[in-house]
């Protein structure tokens, strides 16, 4: 890995300057591309792409890059974002970058995908790659759509399925979680035991990182999550542990937080907290990946860091 050029998409995002940093310290040298620019970090060339709504001009970003990983792309997010966007910033802009870095002899190319290519946000059985995918929303079908359009490719591809991402920076329904962790008062939902795979950011650039080498099997997908699913309850009690305090849960029948969530119009919210998602990292871990960070020792860490959530 010495010496080998990445071009690293969405290096600004929550997950992206994680990667950067993290290539930068194995060794690689990481050409960046952002929408927006970023600081300047030793091992690192910036360059900004833009909205990959638009046509983007990839020849001069791949000169003498080795391998590409694509975490760019539109979020999940509940709202009225119209399905043509989701495939052209997810789908049609990943082939085009595909394309090109088959043009340009890129050796692996890595693409974040997402575990809503394969599932809802629930799921009454553990999830794996060995399932018929079945997306529910624009955003999982447009990232179905880019994995099986790298399958018509003559390009050496890996596509990652991450679960739930967590870490330093974290924002939307972890950082509110971990916000209610740290609040010094009893909180009502001892009573939420479906379990639910998160996956701590270090353990998603781990699986990176392995996936750039020849030891991963590559022309396929892959779930990542951490080993541990976990349910709320033990969630906020591995945060609180971090904060140096006893659990502090009450365990009110999830029925009365159900009738209490409609009333409140969270009913969404509370029913990804209430169900499970749990998926299977087993096919990944076969293959050679050993995730680094223990689930709960790593919420702990998050909640303990004055800036772990945004």
């Amino acid at each position: 890995m010495s010496g080998e050029r990445i071009l690293l998409t969405g290096a600004s995002g929550f997950v992206g300057r994680y990667l950067l940093h993290d290539l930068i310290a194995r060794g690689y040298r990481v050409r960046a591309a952002g929408r927006s620019s970023i600081s300047a970090i030793t091992g690192a060339e910036h360059v900004a792409i833009g909205d990959l709504g638009a046509p983007v001009d990839w020849q001069p970003l791949l000169d003498g890059v080795d391998h590409v990983v694509h975490s760019a792309g539109l979020a999940h997010a509940d709202g009225d974002i119209p399905e043509e966007r989701y495939q052209q910033v997810n789908t049609q802009a990943t082939l085009a970058l595909a394309r090109a870095a088959h043009a340009a002899g890129v050796r692996r190319f890595v693409f974040l995908s997402s575990i809503r290519a394969q599932s809802g946000p629930v799921s009454d059985r553990p999830l794996s790659e060995s399932d018929t995918p079945a997306p529910t929303d624009a955003y999982g079908r447009s990232k179905l759509a880019a994995e099986q359009g790298l399958g018509g490719l003559d390009l050496d591809w890996v596509a990652l399925r991450p679960v739930l991402v967590y870490g330093p920076g974290v924002k939307a329904n972890m950082a509110a979680l971990v916000k209610l962790a740290r609040l010094p008062v009893p909180l009502p939902l001892g009573g939420l035991s479906a379990k639910r795979s998160l996956l701590a950011i270090e353990n998603l650039s781990e699986a990176v990182a392995f996936s750039l080498t020849e030891a991963c099997p590559s022309r396929r997908s892959y779930v990542v999550s951490d080993p541990e699913p976990l349910s709320v309850a033990q969630m906020l009690t591995a945060m609180r542990a971090g904060l140096g305090r006893s659990p502090g849960l009450i365990p009110i029948p999830s029925s009365l937080l159900g009738l209490a969530a409609r009333l409140a119009g969270r009913s969404d919210a509370y029913e990804r907290l209430a169900n499970g998602l749990v998926a299977s990292p087993a096919g990944l871990i076969k293959a050679g990946w050993r995730p680094p960070a223990e689930t709960k020792a790593a919420l702990a860490r998050l909640a303990a860091d004055p800036a772990g959530a945004g």
